[in-house]
């Protein structure tokens, strides 16, 4: 069994308020734990109107899919999500 972890920083220029950044992210974390069954949630950040650090976990037989997996959520998130800026990610493997 493998466990992939996903640190994903985001920026999200437009927002002004926490509220506007929960819209956001519930929005986020909605699309992509169910498009790819993983484990998603803010764990940083909390409190930044225009910042915000997303874990994404996953379990799988495999390490290359795990990988993988988290790899497309990354993109994703780039690809679909124009209006936030992917600051930095960082993929661990366990």
């Amino acid at each position: 069994m493998h466990i992939g972890v996903c640190t994903i920083e985001l920026r999200l220029p437009g927002n002004g308020s926490l509220k506007g950044k929960r819209s956001v992210l519930k929005s986020i974390t909605t699309r992509v734990s169910r498009t790819y069954n993983v484990s998603i949630a803010e764990v940083e950040a909390q409190d930044l109107w225009q910042r915000a650090v997303l874990g994404v976990a996953c379990v799988s037989p495999s390490a290359s899919y795990a990988h993988g997996q988290l790899e497309r959520v990354v993109e994703w998130i780039e690809v679909n999500r124009p209006d936030v800026e992917l600051l930095e990610y960082r993929i661990e493997l366990l």
